[in-house]
């Protein structure tokens, strides 16, 4: 039995905790953690959570659902028809968003060829469990395969890497020299973990990235030899996460970081502080403005790290948590409008070629998109969250067989959460963005707040410590442009409502003044709509 739970919907009702307590335990009053492969005798129980929990975050593998045949086509086009019922759609990248694409393919008719291409030899799996249930112990690394909600009747070309795209003959390349002829193409390959740039240090004993089932499996297994210290690298959330993980084992961490504070480029300065705080409270040596110079072995082991403060730090363990490269390297030559950054794609999930013209076969979803969001002045945004990968797949595979004025545009406000000693951390919306902070709800001391992120007059992100239940209220201020900052009216009183600089690092947003209202509840009724900007400033 496979389960996974949507932890950006989750909201800490325990329900399936006290269904299910060989399954799910709460971490302090709203955390969740969750065996992700529960022995099938607790099959009845688990079904049993997931029909109780009052937002249906738990997703349970099920027995095979039966296709639409005959699916509704009342304005299809005889092609957009004969594409759903006879069609070739490849998906490149088995991950998340490639599964989730391909169950929405066949649960809204797609009776055609369907053909999976991932170059890891496993079925898509589940990745946040690697930082966290795995490292923790709860959970082995080969028991995170995703839950699959139906039969979606493909071709599995696993292990082996795609390595062109000839948009000219429609054909997807592989490494083993493969083509793979196809209608529609979703591209979701994702990033990889970004190495220790010096490659002789890099290949020490224990180095690590976390990225894949591999690299958490081995980190795993030095971690339970109890090292001496561990280096993490970064402190980003998978930096952070990996601090936390280290102080709840009781293994000496110390965290090097090259901003001045964690979570900075996420969340900024603020909310950064804060995480330092509470870091320092758990012991955690954390050396902010700081820099790895270099990584020294002996006998080919990880002993040691040399660091820009002049430092020498004797450890067995470093993880190297410098972000992710995008996958986008074998689509050169494509002519599609690609690069570091990731794959451009509108609204609907289209790609654009290098001429800023949108493709109608080739389409894109998950962490390699870089997609235009009318909510947050058209600029493009890149995000690698589980839920954006989940809603982006969802609404490309419906655009891919669907006729042109029956599809949707992604306008799912972002969300992501993240566990750290012991905090359940959610945040909604794009904070980066934001030139001004303020906390509306509950107490920082107390380590129970929310605060909202306002550019420009206007509420772009809110981020919520152990309040996550009241957050849904601030992605609906963000989908309705509502005026920053809030007023006091609508939310309850907070240390210091104040409006504060959000302290972000600089950074250019490529974008027009522009503000969008979202309206309608399902995705085939989301439409942006622009609203003036005299209308905005006379309702700030």
């Amino acid at each position: 039995m496979r389960v996974v739970v949507d932890l950006t919907r989750c909201q800490g009702y325990a329900q399936c905790a006290f269904l299910a307590p060989e399954v799910f335990h709460m971490v302090g009053d709203e955390a969740l953690m969750f065996d992700p492969a529960p022995d099938d005798s607790l099959r009845k129980r688990v079904l049993r959570a997931a029909a109780a929990c009052p937002v249906q975050a738990l997703q349970v593998d099920t027995s095979i659902a039966p296709r639409r045949e005959n699916p509704p086509a009342a304005t299809s086009s005889r092609k957009t028809e004969d594409l759903r019922r006879n069609g070739r759609i490849v998906i490149v990248g088995a991950s998340l968003a490639g599964l989730r694409a391909a169950e929405m393919l066949r649960s809204e008719g797609f009776t055609g060829k369907l053909t999976m291409v991932g170059d890891e030899p496993h079925d898509p799996y589940d990745r946040p469990p690697l930082s966290k249930q795995v490292q923790t112990g709860l959970v082995s690394s080969a028991d995170t395969s995703l839950p699959r909600r139906c039969d979606i009747d493909a071709e599995w070309r696993l292990g082996t890497a795609a390595t062109g795209l000839d948009r000219q003959r429609n054909v997807v390349t592989l490494a083993d020299g493969a083509e793979i002829e196809f209608d529609r193409v979703l591209i979701s390959t994702g990033v990889r973990a970004r190495p220790w740039p010096v490659a002789r240090e890099a290949e020490l004993d224990g180095v690590f990235t976390l990225r894949t089932r591999e690299d958490a499996a081995g980190l795993r297994e030095k971690l339970m030899a109890k090292p001496r210290r561990v280096l993490v690298i970064g402190a980003g959330f998978t930096g952070s996460e990996m601090a936390s993980v280290c102080a709840e084992l009781g293994i000496p961490v110390t965290v090097a970081q090259s901003g001045p504070y964690p979570l900075y480029g996420a969340l900024g300065a603020v909310i950064g502080r804060i995480s330092a705080e509470i870091m320092r409270e758990r012991g955690v040596d954390l050396r902010t403005d700081t820099r790895v110079t270099s990584l020294e072995g002996d006998g080919g082991k990880l002993r040691r790290a040399h660091l820009s403060d002049g430092t020498v730090v004797d450890i067995d363990v470093a993880v190297v948590a410098l972000g992710g490269i995008r996958n986008v390297e074998w689509l050169a030559g494509s002519g599609l409008a690609v690069g570091e950054w990731g794959l451009a794609c509108d609204t609907g999930c289209r790609a654009f070629d290098a001429n800023a013209l949108v493709t109608d076969d080739v389409f894109v979803a998950g962490d390699v998109a870089r997609q235009r969001q009318p909510m947050f002045n058209y600029q493009y945004v890149t995000l690698e969250h589980w839920s954006n990968s989940v809603t982006q797949a969802e609404v490309a595979a419906h655009n891919m067989i669907s006729a042109e004025s029956d599809r949707w545009p992604h306008l799912a406000v972002p969300a992501f959460w993240s566990l750290q000693f012991g905090n359940n951390i959610k945040s909604v919306g794009a904070p980066p963005i934001a030139d001004q902070i303020a906390v509306t709800q509950g107490s920082v001391a107390d380590r129970r707040f929310i605060a909202a992120y306002g550019y420009n007059g206007r509420v772009v992100g809110a981020v919520s410590f152990n309040l996550g239940r009241r957050l849904d209220y601030y992605a609906g201020l963000i989908e309705q442009a509502a005026p920053f900052p809030l007023g006091h009216e609508l939310t309850n009183s907070s240390d210091d409502p104040s409006p504060v600089s959000a302290e972000f690092p600089e950074r250019a947003f490529p974008g027009y003044e522009a503000t969008v209202v979202v309206t309608g509840q399902d995705p085939s009724e989301r439409k942006a709509t622009l609203v003036h900007a005299t209308l905005a400033r006379r309702n700030r």
